[in-house]
């Protein structure tokens, strides 16, 4: 039941995106993108990706609020560097290293990391769990302890939402079942 109506959004999802970049709701348009959702769903379809945790609604709330504030004060801690007198900015690659069990919930935390401006993911190393991230502004040792202080709040926000242990049940493989 849960797949169908996951599926069902999908096709939805498609169709309301065809709509909008067609500009106007007419029943060709929606037929139209309803036919394009199928083709679409039916000849790529997706690898399922295991869901093994539980969402928790308040951490959600929680992961949302800092976030939207981290967005916010990094946009400004960008744009003043932008605008300052002086050199530009140190840069550097970081490697942070994340406690994520899940790939799911670690895509998540590579999308989040790269909307918040002042880094950008560049690698992942899947098995070890570790990010390699370009970062703005390391010119001091405060600057690289903000940023590490950043990774490490999203990533306990992440598990406090997502992966509690008391929740979690690691997915079968399709060799162990």
């Amino acid at each position: 039941m849960r797949s169908r109506l996951l599926r069902v959004w999908v096709l939805c999802w498609l169709m309301l995106v065809w709509v909008l970049l067609w500009g106007t709701a007419t029943p060709a348009n929606i037929i139209g993108g309803f036919a394009v959702a199928l083709v679409v769903t039916l000849l790529l379809p997706l690898p399922v990706v295991p869901v093994e945790g539980r969402v928790h609604p308040l951490s959600l709330v929680k992961l949302i609020a800092v976030v939207a504030y981290q967005l916010v004060l990094s946009s400004l801690q960008v744009a003043w560097l932008a605008i300052r007198p002086g050199p530009p900015p140190l840069t550097a690659v970081l490697r942070a290293r994340l406690a994520i069990k899940s790939d799911l919930v670690l895509a998540l935390a590579v999308n989040i990391f790269n909307l918040i401006p002042g880094s950008i993911v560049l690698e992942i190393n899947q098995e070890r769990r570790q990010l390699y991230m370009h970062v703005i502004d390391v010119g001091n040792v405060k600057a690289v302890d903000r940023f590490y202080h950043q990774v490490a709040q999203v990533e306990r926000l992440l598990v406090s939402t997502f992966e509690r242990d008391a929740d979690w049940q690691p997915a079968v493989s399709k060799e162990e079942q």
